[in-house]
């Protein structure tokens, strides 16, 4: 399925918040993230299921000062 992800889209087989974070390539668990606009805890992440067109947000922490 085609959603979006950080404003590109990209097509996914995982059906899954979890599943698709690890098919993208974000298998750090110390990212951040929010399905149309809402925030998703990393706890919840499996029990949320995507579906065409959804916009995910993936955000990693950032060092520095």
């Amino acid at each position: 399925m085609k959603i979006i992800v950080n404003a590109r889209p990209h097509d996914v087989s995982a059906t899954d918040l979890q599943s698709a974070l690890h098919e993208l390539g974000f298998a750090c668990s110390s990212v951040a993230t929010a399905l149309n606009g809402r925030f998703v805890a990393r706890s919840n992440r499996d029990s949320v299921q995507l579906t065409e067109g959804d916009q995910l947000e993936v955000l990693a922490p950032m060092q520095g000062g």
